[in-house]
């Protein structure tokens, strides 16, 4: 069965492991998170769960966001987010999940809106290269260069890279591993950095991805002499 929860982005720290080595996380305040509506394949087509967090006071929604709550039974909650699951048998509306859905050891995808960079040029949005710097391009080096051609189409293609503003899109970052998990705390601390600025919603949920060691963990070494014979 495959596991989702929502939080929200606390901040980065790092912490040391096994080894002695600095390992870089961010601390996530995943939960509690209650099933405000569930949905099922032989109803709505596919199956699914909508998870709320953040308990507020009612006045803070919306007429049609109250009914909802009411509907469900739940407190009202300030974030609802709905997962596709591929089981949701063990789950129903006013169910609670904490942080411990998730196991140390674990990977997961980390969803969230990420910082705003403001307006920014095609260099540093896109990537774009410079343009040359003598023969007639004055000072206007930065700038995105001829786009339209002037017969045929005589416009510019949707979606062509351009000036514009930066950031605020959904990021998702794959395959993180969750490091530690405190239910009394509702943490979930993950490996590496994750989208979105401090108190930023975050929606966290299994990897897609399936991690599959390709060898042994250790390099062996062949002690047969006709091997090594051979090699030399």
């Amino acid at each position: 069965m495959k596991k989702a929860i929502i939080g929200r982005k606390v901040g980065m720290t790092q912490i040391f492991d096994e080894a002695g080595k600095v390992v870089p996380v961010t601390v996530i305040e995943a939960g509690p998170c209650v099933v405000v509506q569930k949905k099922t394949a032989d109803k709505e087509g596919y199956n699914s769960v909508q998870l709320g967090f953040d308990e507020c006071s009612e006045k803070k929604l919306t007429k049609p966001e109250r009914g909802h709550i009411e509907k469900a039974g739940v407190a009202p909650q300030r974030h609802l987010h709905e997962f596709r699951l591929e089981d949701c048998s063990a789950l129903n509306v006013g169910d609670v999940l904490k942080a411990d859905v998730f196991k140390e050891g674990e990977r997961v995808d980390v969803t969230g809106i990420s910082k705003g960079k403001g307006f920014a040029g095609v260099i540093k949005r896109h990537g774009a290269h410079r343009l040359k710097e003598s023969h007639g391009t004055g000072p206007v080096h930065r700038h995105a260069g001829s786009m339209a051609s002037s017969t045929d189409p005589s416009r510019i293609f949707k979606g062509k890279i351009g000036a514009g503003h930066m950031g605020v899109e959904q990021v998702t970052v794959q395959n993180l591993d969750v490091v530690k998990v405190d239910p009394q705390l509702n943490m979930i601390v993950v490996r590496g950095a994750i989208p979105g600025p401090k108190g930023g919603i975050v929606y966290l949920k299994n990897s897609v991805k399936k991690f599959v060691r390709k060898g042994p963990a250790t390099p062996t070494i062949s002690t047969n002499p006709q091997k090594r014979s051979a090699r030399g």
